[in-house]
């Protein structure tokens, strides 16, 4: 893949986009509630840093949902059978998917706080 043009590189990654859209559940999930994250956003309309916040939060949790799925199906690929430590291994790349969700979930609290001693909400 090195050395290729610029667009057929980009063209690899949309068809990688697809294959997670088609075959993880988990980033369809992700990506419905980065839409409803968008969606709020432009009912609340928000200072321009949090829409900035809040979408590099949607972007890094779709990001790592990619290499969370990639990572699974190169071990899955190669060790096709159960281990004990490959387990581990999955468990702690879907624990940093969960660690960065819970994140958004704060930046949302804050937002909320924000917009309430704003007046703007409630």
């Amino acid at each position: 893949m090195k050395n290729r043009p610029f667009i057929e590189r980009m063209g690899f990654a949309l068809a990688g986009l697809k294959a997670a859209w088609q075959r993880e559940a988990s980033f369809r999930t992700h990506c419905v509630m980065g839409l409803l994250a968008v969606a709020a956003l432009a009912l609340l309309r928000p200072a321009p840093v949090w829409w900035a916040v809040i979408l590099l939060v949607v972007a890094l949790i779709l990001a790592l949902e990619l290499v969370n799925s990639a990572l699974e199906g190169v071990i899955d690929h190669l060790h096709p059978e159960h281990h004990p430590e490959i387990k581990i291994i999955k468990d702690m790349v879907a624990g940093a998917v969960l660690v960065l969700s819970g994140t958004a979930l704060l930046v949302a609290l804050a937002l909320a706080v924000d917009l309430w001693m704003q007046g703007r909400l409630f």
